[in-house]
């Protein structure tokens, strides 16, 4: 029985193509590379830089994607949906900020 206090460990997220020793090394490129990644986000983000996050936000949602975690690209290209629209909802653009790095944090190789 878990107290209040403990936190469980959130569920790793591992690429669709773990299993394919001929993507392991590019797959753990980008997994090096998400902690730049979220950095960048959080300072457009802070910069109020929204033409930038949307870049980004597209450019992790391509890389996610052809690296094998589509729910992570799926959460940065709902980012870059919300950043798109003319006036955008900066309340939700901060939550789906949040859960992008969150979901980038859980991102593993295998």
């Amino acid at each position: 029985m878990s107290t209040p206090a403990q936190t469980q460990t959130p569920t790793p997220i591992i690429s669709d193509y773990a299993s394919d020793p001929d993507m392991l090394e590019l797959i753990q490129m980008y997994v090096d590379e998400i902690p730049e990644r979220v950095r960048t986000i959080q300072d457009y983000w802070n910069r109020g830089d929204i033409a930038e996050l949307k870049r980004i936000a597209h450019q992790i949602k391509g890389a996610s994607g052809g690296y094998g975690f589509p729910t992570v690209g799926a959460a940065a290209g709902m980012l870059e949906h919300h950043l798109a629209t003319p006036t955008p909802d900066l309340n939700e653009c901060s939550r789906q900020i949040d859960e992008l790095i969150d979901l980038c944090a859980r991102v593993r190789v295998a």
